[in-house]
């Protein structure tokens, strides 16, 4: 049965129609008005993770390189180049004319200081575990230069250091011995094209064109970020003018939207996946169904992921069949796939001793269209399902304790198009996301990370790849769409890595 949802549209939208007249967003004051559901709390990406805090932090810091997302080629930013010494000393050469908001010129010592700091025990970044992974020390070398010592071999190093690492300035976080390491949450001395005008926590952010900045000046001088956790509002402020731009906008209520003059539809490409994680280890029930390859098998082929990618999400969704989004380098898509196919799901679970199917409880915390349709897809071939459909903040506390036998995740891989951006957080043996229990896919998986031969790397890829399509560890669903609405005044510039850049956008 296909998984369709109905167009309606929401009462603010009705109300507007029948009695409002069409109200533009005026760009006469140059300033874009963006929506955004998630509180933004905290300033300083070296703290964070959320999508909305890399779409900031693209606008208020700069890093060592930038990561073209079309090309996935590293280009110079902050940083002119590199030259490896050998396989774990890297040189890095500095441009000399970077300021911070405050007017400080950007030095080496920021630069190092900044990476030390992080990966110091007592810093607890959250960018500390990708850094640490490789990051012995920083060493200043030169006026402009810094010499990065590595632990061992890393290939992505110049990834990490594109898409993770906000360059301070050296004493921010430790100035005068007092660690604060929300020295930069609310008042952030960056580097970027925008700097912090003003900052409400968890209501509005207003943004403002840094007029020292080293690279190409954005268009838009002002940027003002509201905090409008209702789907509704957005909706009823973007008609109104008192917005310009909104993101994770349901797919019914773009189209609809986007098909009168009030609003343009934008929608493209995204590198997040979703999927479904089995508790193949059985850490919930040791002689459990999902114990069981055949089971896992059944559950593969039960899933009608086309529709799901179809009618569900839209634009350019599609099913996969990897643990992994295609369009990443290593994504091998010769791997075991499981057609849709109700009858052949049946037959394995009557193979596998479970001819009346099993009880299964499913956790959930997004798309809740989505996890219903797995729900009615799993019980359709006798699964019975007890879909549990929480907060993030629920389910992760639940898969620390190793309390959830099965659950629908995503992994947007912070637009980076590398399998390591997936894998290793999915199935190395220090992660509570790896359900596998399986020790020789964690290290083929971390051994993808210890050489920087590329053909190597695409191998370990994909007989890993192959390991867990054969044991069915994951159910794969689809590649992700993103959708926007934006002011029919506003030139917003897609990616194909999925990730917005609202430094790009410009007046039509």
């Amino acid at each position: 049965m296909k998984h369709m949802t109905t167009r309606v549209l929401a009462p603010a939208f009705l109300a507007a129609t029948l009695f409002a007249a069409p109200a533009m967003a005026d760009k006469a004051d140059d300033t874009m008005r963006v929506a955004m559901a998630e509180e933004i709390l905290n300033l300083d990406y070296n703290y964070t993770t959320k999508r909305e805090y890399i779409i900031l932090a693209q606008m208020t810091d700069t890093t060592l390189f930038d990561l073209d997302p079309r090309t996935q080629e590293y280009k110079p930013a902050v940083a002119t180049g590199y030259a490896f010494v050998d396989d774990k000393t890297l040189d890095i050469t500095l441009r000399d004319d970077v300021k911070f908001h405050d007017g400080s010129v950007l030095s080496a010592e920021d630069v190092a200081y900044t990476y030390n700091w992080i990966i110091r025990e007592d810093s607890e970044s959250n960018a500390s575990g990708t850094i640490g992974r490789w990051l012995d020390n920083a060493e200043v070398t030169g006026p402009n230069t810094v010499r990065f010592h590595l632990k061992s071999v890393y290939p992505l190093v110049l990834r990490d250091m594109a898409q993770r690492i906000m360059l301070r300035k050296a004493g921010t976080y430790d100035e005068g011995g007092t660690v604060d390491r929300d020295a930069m949450a609310q008042e952030l001395i960056g580097t970027g094209p925008y700097k912090v005008k003003s900052f409400e926590p968890g209501q509005e952010l207003v943004l403002e064109r840094f007029d020292d900045y080293f690279g190409e000046a954005p268009a838009i001088q002002t940027i003002v970020v509201r905090n409008l956790p209702d789907i509704g509002t957005q909706q009823a402020e973007l008609m109104s003018g008192g917005i310009d731009w909104m993101f994770k906008v349901p797919l019914d209520l773009a189209e609809s939207l986007g098909a009168t003059p009030m609003a343009s539809h934008l929608s493209g490409p995204d590198l997040r996946v979703a999927f479904v994680v089995l508790d193949a280890a059985g850490y919930t029930d040791a002689d459990g169904p999902l114990t069981k390859v055949k089971v896992r098998q059944a559950i593969n082929h039960a899933l009608n992921k086309a529709d799901m990618a179809k009618f569900l999400i839209g634009g350019s969704a599609e099913p996969i069949h990897t643990a992994c989004h295609p369009a990443q380098f290593g994504c091998d898509q010769s791997v075991q796939d499981y057609p849709y196919d109700p009858e052949a799901a049946k037959a394995l679970l009557a193979e596998a001793g479970y001819p009346d199917g099993f009880e299964l409880e499913l956790w959930a915390y997004r798309d809740k269209a989505v996890a219903e349709a797995v729900s009615a897809d799993l019980s359709a071939v006798g699964i019975k399902v007890n879909l549990r459909y929480v907060k993030l903040e629920s389910l992760n506390q639940a898969r620390a304790s190793q309390d959830i036998p099965a659950y629908i995740g995503t992994w947007g891989s912070g637009g980076t198009a590398d399998t390591a951006a997936i894998a290793r957080i999915h199935f190395s043996m220090d992660t509570d996301r790896n359900l596998s229990g399986d020790q020789a896919l964690a290290d083929e998986v971390l051994a993808a990370e210890q050489t920087n031969d590329q053909d190597e790397r695409a191998e370990i890829y994909s007989s890993a790849l192959s390991t867990i399509a054969d044991q069915a560890y994951w159910a794969p669903l689809f590649t992700y769409s993103a959708n926007y609405l934006v002011s029919p005044e506003l030139e917003f510039p897609l990616d194909p890595d999925g990730l917005p850049r609202l430094q790009n956008a410009s007046w039509k």
